[in-house]
């Protein structure tokens, strides 16, 4: 796809290994290169917010969807990842700090009222972070909070994944559970 001979692209992955950048994995005669950590794809996504726009009709549609909703690595991002954060944000439910953003107790009452949190279950005490969305040039929640945030819709069937792009499309139960966040849903459908 990039044009170069493989034993450029082998050199340049070489390169980027040696760089902390991707990590690999062996499989047998396989060789899996996969970026090295979560921090890694948080550079990446800040560095794509200079993306150029579409060139064509084609594109533009495809990145309509994207711009909605999609996964940025493993959390949720565009429209769908910006407006729950602020949701949860004006509602006071996060707790942000110089190094993390945590549920705050309200926070986790509200997780527990939009059934995303079980009753019986142990409070996540994970840290998240802001991550910058590309397409709404705001911020979404990241890390490792907002990872489980996206487990969590993706298992109570609020959102699907669709089969050739990051792209995901809410479902009629997604726009139930997010509306007891007090977002507002335009846009999103």
């Amino acid at each position: 796809m990039a044009g170069v001979a493989a034993s450029t692209a082998s050199g340049h992955l070489h390169k980027l290994i040696a760089g902390s950048l991707l990590r690999v994995v062996e499989q047998g005669r396989h060789r899996y290169y996969m970026l090295a950590d979560d921090h890694v794809a948080h550079l990446l996504e800040i560095l794509s917010v200079g993306r150029e726009a579409p060139r064509s009709m084609r594109h533009a549609n495809s990145d309509a969807a994207i711009a909605t909703a999609r996964t940025c690595y493993d959390h949720l991002a565009g429209r769908l990842g910006v407006a729950p954060f602020q949701a949860l944000r004006e509602s006071e439910s996060l707790a942000l700090s110089e190094d993390a953003v945590r549920l705050s107790d309200k926070g986790i009452s509200q997780l527990r009222c939009m059934g995303l949190l079980e009753a019986n279950t142990e409070d996540p005490d994970l840290p998240g972070r802001t991550c910058v969305d590309w397409t709404e040039r705001r911020v979404h929640l990241g890390g490792p909070l907002g990872a489980w945030l996206a487990e969590r819709v993706f298992a109570k069937q609020w959102l699907r994944r669709r089969t050739t792009t990051r792209a995901i499309t809410p479902t009629e139960a997604a726009r139930v559970g997010l509306s007891a966040l007090g977002m507002r849903w335009d846009g999103l459908a």
